[in-house]
């Protein structure tokens, strides 16, 4: 194998302007992890808020390779693993904020190094563009809605519902959940989308403000950082859980995403019985060369579900 592989990464934080593609070292698999080559990659807004500079004070070194979630084949084991072997078709999001740095060598490239316990089998139903486009975002959802110890036959408000986690969320929330009511936002053109995805009711918020609904929900979860606002639907006693902004407030409960494999294994029968579909954006998957394009795309905010980078070559 050779020492080097292709990549997209950044020496400075900054706008997109500061991506490169070009060489960085094929990182080694130490202890408990794997090296995977990956088959496709996907976006998630914590790609570009980090090329920003969010983690400024706790980053990997530079060069710093771009990318949480992949899906793709094992080609190395550190010692240690022991429940997976090369040839194994794998999907993870290889990133924990929320206990360590960023890692310096992200998905957006042709191979990767990954802890075992972040790493799950690939869905069998699952092409790997399609698997690419989960981990991230599902276990972001699962993890909100354990966090708010929602219970079948609660109500849900979810702002932001054709995006990557709230897609998923519209799912969790009917066929994992048991929601009794799962009302959701967003723009014209999206609202059937959005309905289709198992939304009862779905709320234009171009022509609706919140303080105009007068329903009031058992849960809000905002995937796009309207909490200020969207917060006036919650029930007195209800849990709020934001994942798009970081100021923290008495009502609003804001997280990063903790991931761990034996969760997205928890999903895989609904997965497998395709209750719980990938979402992928229609522009999708953008070649290996055009990942300018997917992040101007994902900046955009018109992004609907994931957008995906395959294959990698």
């Amino acid at each position: 194998m050779s020492k080097l592989q292709k990549a997209w990464f950044y020496n400075e934080y900054g706008s997109i302007d500061v991506l490169q593609f070009g060489e960085v070292p094929v990182p080694t698999p130490g202890p408990g992890q794997l090296l995977v080559k990956i088959r496709a990659a996907a976006l998630n807004p914590v790609d570009f808020k980090r090329r920003n500079g969010l983690f400024r004070n706790k980053d990997s070194d530079f060069p710093a390779v771009p990318g949480c979630d992949a899906a793709g084949v094992v080609v190395e084991v550190g010692d240690g693993v022991s429940k997976f072997k090369n040839g194994d078709e794998v999907y993870s999001d290889i990133q924990n904020f929320v206990t360590g740095r960023p890692k310096q060598w992200g998905t957006l490239a042709q191979y990767t190094v990954v802890e075992e316990y972040l790493v799950a089998p690939k869905p069998t139903n699952l092409s790997f563009e399609e698997a690419a486009s989960l981990p991230l975002a599902l276990l972001t959802a699962q993890q909100a809605f354990d966090i708010a110890k929602f219970e079948k036959g609660k109500s849900v408000f979810i702002v932001g519902g054709a995006g990557g986690v709230g897609s998923l969320a519209i799912q969790l929330a009917r066929h994992v959940y048991g929601a009794s009511k799962i009302v959701s936002t967003a723009s014209t053109g999206k609202l059937d989308f959005v309905k289709s995805l198992g939304a009862d009711l779905v709320i234009d918020y171009t022509k609706q403000s919140y303080d105009q609904i007068s329903e009031k929900f058992d849960f809000v979860f905002d995937t796009i950082g309207d909490s200020a606002k969207s917060h006036v639907v919650a029930k007195e006693e209800a849990k709020i859980v934001d994942i798009a902004t970081f100021q923290p407030t008495s009502r609003v409960e804001r997280i990063l995403v903790s991931p761990h494999a034996k969760n997205l294994q928890k999903l895989q029968p609904y997965i497998e019985s395709e209750k719980l579909k990938p979402v992928i954006d229609p522009k999708s998957p953008y070649s290996f060369s055009d990942v300018i394009e997917a992040f101007k795309h994902q900046e955009s905010g018109r992004a609907r579900g994931k957008i995906v980078i395959s294959p990698i070559e």
